[in-house]
């Protein structure tokens, strides 16, 4: 992952940022806000995979939800307390590989990852699915949207299957389907898991 860190640091530094600025998910602002067919989640503690600079960390924090954001790149952890210097968002320097090293906390109800998992390696997709089932409330929700293979230059994507057989021991897939609000451009899915007790 080391390779990746650089590049990312590298990319915040001449700000060649693509993915900051985008919608927040359609199915995170339906589970938050709620739909006509159903409630919305009780607000708790959020933690916010990859939050870059905080766009879905504050976009919880506006609806009640207690927040821990996490990314690797300073630069853009810097830019998002700047932008939430209002709210109460906990924004920590960390690997989501390594979260239990971090000292973020466990039991979090609600677990977002707005395109952070699909540009890992292997090795380091299995200890994200091991990180974060530690980090994750009994119950909790665990929603991510990733690109497909294929579909944006320089990142790995994820295909379903391998989603839905890397979280299968301890989460059990409540929905999926394309996201179309990330990205118009490339092929976007969300995952909607919940943790077995």
């Amino acid at each position: 992952m080391a390779s990746k860190h650089t590049l990312f640091r590298i990319f915040y530094r001449i700000g060649f940022t693509p993915w900051d600025g985008h919608p927040i998910a359609k199915n995170l602002q339906d589970l938050v806000e709620g739909t006509n067919d159903t409630a919305p989640l009780p607000a708790g503690s959020a933690l916010d995979l990859g939050c870059g600079t905080g766009d879905t960390s504050i976009y919880l924090a506006q609806h009640g939800w207690k927040v821990t954001g996490v990314d690797f790149v300073p630069k853009a952890l810097g830019r998002a307390r700047a932008k939430a210097a209002n709210l109460s968002i906990n924004f920590v320097h960390a690997d989501v590989t390594h979260l239990s090293q971090a000292g973020i906390g466990a039991d979090f109800p609600l677990i977002v990852d707005n395109g952070c998992l699909h540009n890992m390696s292997d090795d380091d997709r299995d200890a994200y699915v091991r990180e974060v089932s530690a980090a994750a409330a009994p119950d909790a929700r665990l929603l991510i949207v990733a690109f497909l293979p294929g579909g944006r230059f320089g990142v790995r994507g994820i295909e379903p299957a391998e989603m839905q057989r890397r979280f299968a021991s301890g989460w059990t897939l409540l929905s999926t389907g394309d996201e179309q609000k990330l990205d118009r451009q490339t092929a976007t899915r969300y995952y909607l898991f919940q943790r077995r007790t």
